[in-house]
């Protein structure tokens, strides 16, 4: 009974702290701290003992599968030169810097175990460094090469570690530790692939919602245990299930298996990467309370806590920032990645925050260490002063460089794009496949509903919701009404009890799902308050975008087809050849799409407030 109550009530305070944090905009990590911290003062609380295997075994994978599952392998591939100096060479840089710092200030113990304690303290958190990384608004790249880092530097951590402990027993060869890290790394992806093959080959046989969902859940360890077992990698083996497994999952059939996956896998990783912390904190009285009665005493801990602190928060950047720059002096690596401003490394210098895998790994050094306790104190102060310092200041200074995270408005824009390219390949696809006996009111419902998902991705742009209703959001304004009374009148029909169960049951899903989807296009507004115009990576694109005039005048300040049929458009679109004037396709005249098929003008471009994108008709490119 009292492991439930605990539970429940670990789980009561991770969501009241996580809603907290979210409503105040706090650090929700360093608020969870924070409340371990003050649970562990608690008279009624029993100290709480933290299992490292408990963490390293049952926690850490899911949490990395979970990262994993999300990581796009076409950004980890572009950054992988940066994930790979991070989450490689500056774990051993930091393992072999602090540890020489620590063995400096505590001669008495062996080399070994300074070498362990940097092991311990090298590798930043993944859960730490990508939340508050995203809560922030960081740019793209420095936040996937943080996740990246994040995904494979426990690994490297893990493997010195074993090392250090090793050799604290015994003397090991510097070839033994080369070829420790070549077993972990070949075995570990081997094992990972190994894993990510088997459950995908199940997953194409197997259609059942419950139990793909049930194999997904348990994917983590169906990698991690073989990899253990044979000495390798455990975490690699989970990163690479996870990268192979999330990136070939969308192109299987059984999109209620991913929608089910999805959901319980973001309810997992909720509760896990939140527990951790609060679980950091509730150490902190037993830690402390060890750490004052080792022979240094208070003081001489405290001074040590605070030097080795200090190390990891300076070794970062002195290994970053020669590490952003001095490959690109290499004229190949140059041109094909130039040197990103400093403002990069500096941010990625100071988003160095440590998590539960520090604290779980120092409880794993050797009970008859000398200073153990101070060690585990280490660990601790390093954990909690990286969430406090860098945790709390590194918003300001992402804001204080003037570094820009994704702007919602061009997201919408290049979302609109992807739907517009699929919705035309859906509808070529419709084409090829219609016989002569096909209803022409199948058809023409087919087209319709497939054409207006896309138009609703274009009516998210132009002027703000409170200015116009645009088609899309007036039909989810009155479906999600309609949906109410559905719901409603089904409820009603249960409780007379005439209807099987399992039918109302399977009713009130559909509902649901349909429910969900309305309330995506019921979000806020996306203005973003700068200039729209197309991402870099989309510009251009082909022969009429490049030679359409930049600066036509447009022939009337509204669309005159409009005026003059009396509709209402609802975006204003310019041909850049002519300067007519037209309303976009979910106006109800269409008349620039129309203007383009009489004219065959090619180019047009948005003329909404802000917003300066253009669109061939004849390539269905954005410019």
């Amino acid at each position: 009974m009292e492991v439930a109550v605990g539970l429940v009530v670990l789980v009561v305070v991770v969501c009241a702290g996580s809603a907290l944090g979210r409503r105040f905009n706090i650090s929700v990590p360093l608020l969870l701290v924070l409340a371990g911290i003050a649970g562990s003062y608690l008279p009624f609380i029993p100290p709480v003992a933290l299992i490292p295997e408990l963490v390293l075994i049952g926690i850490l994978p899911p949490l990395l599968y979970a990262a994993a599952l999300r990581t796009s392998v076409v950004e980890f591939q572009a950054n992988k030169r940066s994930i790979a100096l991070l989450s490689v060479g500056y774990v051993v840089f930091g393992t072999i810097a602090v540890g020489l710092v620590v063995w400096w200030l505590l001669p008495d113990i062996p080399l070994g175990a300074a070498f362990a304690l940097g092991a311990v303290v090298a590798p930043p958190d993944a859960v730490a460094a990508t939340s508050i990384a995203r809560r922030v608004g960081m740019p793209r790249r420095i936040v996937a090469i943080l996740e990246g880092e994040s995904l494979v530097n426990d690994a490297t951590a893990l493997v010195l570690l074993r090392a250090s402990i090793a050799a604290i027993a015994g003397s090991v060869a510097v070839a033994e530790v080369a070829a420790a890290f070549v077993l972990a790394v070949a075995g570990g992806v081997a094992c990972g692939a190994a894993a990510a093959w088997l459950l995908l080959r199940i997953r194409r046989k197997v259609r059942d919602v419950a139990i793909n969902t049930s194999l997904s859940l348990a994917a983590p360890f169906v990698a991690f245990i073989p990899a253990e077992a044979i000495h390798a990698s455990g975490v690699l083996a989970v990163v690479v299930a996870g990268l192979v497994i999330g990136t070939r999952t969308p192109a299987m059939p059984g999109g209620a298996s991913r929608l089910s996956q999805r959901s319980n896998w973001a309810t997992v990783q909720f509760l896990l990467e939140n527990a951790v912390f609060l679980l950091i904190g509730l150490q902190v009285r037993s830690i402390i309370d060890a750490a004052w009665s080792d022979p240094l005493g208070p003081a001489g801990a405290g001074w040590t806590c605070a030097a080795i602190l200090l190390a990891v928060l300076v070794l970062r950047p002195v290994w970053v920032f020669p590490a952003t720059y001095l490959p690109r002096l290499i004229p190949a690596v140059g041109r094909a990645d130039p040197a990103p401003s400093w403002r990069v490394p500096a941010v990625v210098s100071w988003a160095g925050m440590r998590g539960v895998v520090t604290l779980a790994a120092a409880l794993v050094l050797p009970p008859d260490l000398p200073h153990r306790p101070v060690l585990v104190l280490a660990a601790l102060v390093v954990v909690a002063g990286t969430l406090v310092l860098q945790g709390f200041s590194l918003p300001w200074l992402v804001r204080r460089l003037g570094l820009r995270g994704p702007d919602p408005l061009e997201d919408a824009l290049v979302q609109a794009t992807l739907l517009q390219r699929s919705t035309a390949a859906g509808i070529e696809r419709l084409q090829t496949m219609t016989v002569p006996e096909d209803p022409p009111e199948v058809l023409a419902m087919l087209q319709r509903r497939t054409e207006e998902r896309s138009l609703a991705a274009w009516e998210r742009l132009g002027r703000p919701e409170d200015e116009t209703r645009t088609p899309s959001r007036r039909y989810a304004q009155l479906r999600a009404a309609m949906l109410d009374a559905e719901r409603a009148e089904v409820l009603d029909l249960r409780r007379t009890g005439a209807y099987p169960a399992e039918v109302v049951d399977e009713v009130l899903e559909r509902l649901d799902v349909e429910e969900s989807m309305i309330d995506a296009a019921l979000d806020g507004g996306i203005r973003s308050g700068a200039s729209l115009a197309a991402p870099p990576s989309l510009a251009g694109g082909c022969w009429h975008l490049q030679q359409a005039s930049a600066k036509p005048v447009p022939a009337s300040p509204q669309c005159q087809d409009c005026v003059r049929e009396g509709t209402t458009p609802v975006h204003l679109r310019l041909c850049l050849d002519c300067g007519n004037v037209g309303c976009c396709d979910s106006s109800p005249g269409l008349h620039a799409t129309r203007h383009f098929h009489e004219s065959g003008h090619p180019v047009m471009r948005s003329i909404e407030p802000g917003e300066s994108w253009r669109w061939c008709y004849v390539d269905d490119l954005l410019g």
